[in-house]
């Protein structure tokens, strides 16, 4: 069984900025990929960052320049910094693991407000 925990969630002023990291832990997993997807109330969930083993990242079109992903592979944790937030990121972030096992965190709320 692998477990995601994820912390880094709050409250922020529109223009700041915020971390989030997920850590995977468990016995006898592999990791292909991690990622952060986002869901705001009355919306679907939708892709915010992936990052695959090699380094390779993926962005959704709505944070490119303002997010970066990055991943310590030692560690089996993910981060994602966040910059320049708008309101319209307020959602719940969720980090998903793609691998010998796949599966969501339990998910962090950002509010991005003033």
């Amino acid at each position: 069984q692998v477990q995601l925990v994820e912390s880094g969630g709050g409250l922020v002023q529109p223009g700041g900025s915020l971390i989030l990291s997920c850590a995977a832990s468990g016995s006898r997993f592999s990791i292909n990929a991690m990622g952060w997807y986002r869901q705001a109330p009355g919306k679907e969930r939708e892709l915010v960052a992936t990052i695959i083993t090699s380094g390779s990242t993926n962005y959704g079109d709505s944070v490119k320049g303002r997010f970066t992903i990055s991943r310590d592979n030692a560690k089996n944790t993910v981060y994602l910094q966040m910059n320049s937030l708008k309101p319209e990121d307020t959602a719940v972030y969720y980090c998903r693991l793609d691998g010998s096992w796949s599966g969501w965190g339990q998910g962090t709320q950002v509010t991005v407000s003033s």
